[in-house]
């Protein structure tokens, strides 16, 4: 064996290793999640690695502009960039490659980008996504579906305390439009109301001259946050045309949540504004009790096909594995797929039996892993328990006649002689 002294081999700040335990949970939310995605209709599309930094950054905003990797390409001498966000990519393969074909498109997807964080922050600079878009529907139903089947990705992960917060990012929008504030103003009152800070927004109140109707309307973004009773609040509060008209859509979508029969899962939140820059209506957060960052997000956005060419409505939302991984670490069965089913340890030196019951294990389905290496049978034991393999099928050695193999359950500690055709014919999930 290797007794070379390792190198150190650190890895840049933001971003890790999974071994084997991790990533077959990940992979294993990953597959559920789109999963769910296949029952409602979409279909899975694979964007690329890399795209031209201009071309990313028409669709990404300001936000995310500033946390985009970018270096030189040497073929073309452009700036390639790694995508901080899969949606603007999905936007623009509507908009070029997809746009001749008929709407709606529903499309999900898994990938992980990479977006520039805060130094000491703590914070991941990868994000594994796994999202949806559902475009060319301009329609209440649409957004409706995306909270629902989120709700229901939920439950299909095992989560039974969660929320999913709904915002209008043009029911907030509507306010500063009619305070006639400054842009440094609103900047800090959007800061003050994303805290529910009500104390600093009534100074910011105090600061600048407001209608009463403003005043009013700002007062009440705070505790604009709850359950359905949020929309009657507002109702009462809100006199602009564009904020009463973002309250209206936002109505019908948590109405059509209700026939769903998912709305003890809803929060409706009108002081959520931290969408991304492209959001233009309807959005949402997924907050799992226990944890802290939302799980999942996403929202309506209706102009971002458009700076590729391509009118069209659309609506999505991504979940980020890294923020479930923690939630989920201690549920066994998402590294079922982990768990191998069959190391075959070979006492003969002929290995024609070992090979031919390991391919017609494969055949079956099974997991098969062949002990190649030369050691006892209690060292094989041992190495099988630690990377999760549950059955050691033993070749050859006293005690088994020709044709025969001992079984070993390394789970539930049972040891069976048996025939290679009783092992093959079937009966393996009942030993």
């Amino acid at each position: 064996m290797n007794s070379r002294t390792p190198i150190e081999a650190a890895l840049p700040r933001g971003v890790n290793d999974f071994l084997p335990e991790q990533a077959a949970r990940l992979c294993s939310i990953q597959e559920k999640l789109l999963h769910t995605f296949d029952l409602w209709g979409f279909r899975r599309i694979i964007p690329p690695l890399l795209e031209f930094d201009d071309v990313m950054a028409a669709g990404v905003g300001e936000e995310l502009k500033g946390k985009t990797f970018r270096f030189d390409d040497r073929q073309t001498g452009r700036l390639l960039a790694v995508p901080p966000d899969i949606t603007p990519q999905v936007a623009r393969m509507v908009a070029t490659r997809l746009r001749t074909q008929p709407l709606p498109h529903r499309l999900s997807y898994a990938g992980r980008v990479l977006r520039h964080s805060e130094i000491g922050s703590g914070r991941s600079r990868e994000l594994f996504q796994v999202g949806v878009e559902l475009m060319g529907l301009d329609s209440p139903e649409a957004d409706a579906e995306m909270a629902a089947m989120a709700v229901q990705a939920l439950k299909e992960l095992g989560f039974q305390r969660f929320s999913i917060d709904l915002g209008q990012v043009e029911f907030f929008r509507g306010i500063m439009a009619a305070s006639g504030l400054p842009a440094p103003a609103r900047a800090a009152l959007q800061g003050a109301v994303g805290r529910k800070d009500a104390s600093a927004v009534a100074e910011l109140i105090r600061e600048f001259p407001l209608s009463e109707e403003s005043a009013r309307e700002i007062a009440a973004l705070p505790r604009l946050f709850g359950g359905r009773e949020v929309l009657d609040a507002a109702a009462r509060v809100v006199t602009n045309e564009r904020s009463r008209r973002a309250l209206a859509n936002l109505v019908e979508v948590v109405d059509i949540l209700h026939r769903y029969g998912v709305s003890e899962y809803l929060t409706i939140d009108l002081g959520e504004i931290r969408g991304l820059d492209y959001h233009t209506g309807v959005t949402m957060e997924g907050f799992v009790t226990g944890g802290g960052a939302a799980v999942c997000s996403g929202g309506r956005y209706d102009t971002l096909t458009g700076v590729y060419g391509f009118d069209t409505p659309a609506t999505g939302f991504a979940f980020n594995l890294l923020e479930l991984l923690p939630l989920l670490e201690a549920r066994p069965e998402l590294g079922e797929s982990a768990r191998r089913d069959f190391l075959i340890f070979n006492r003969k030196d002929d290995r024609s039996d070992a090979l031919e019951i390991a391919r017609r294990l494969r055949e079956q389905g099974f997991s098969v892993a062949r002990d190649i290496i030369r050691r006892d049978l209690e060292s094989s034991l041992d190495y099988a328990r630690r990377v999760g393999i549950r059955r050691v099928l033993v070749i050859g050695g006293e005690g088994l006649a020709e044709g025969q193999l001992r079984l070993l359950d390394l789970d539930g500690g049972a040891e069976k002689v048996m025939g290679v055709d009783e092992l093959l014919g079937g009966t393996v999930s009942d030993t």
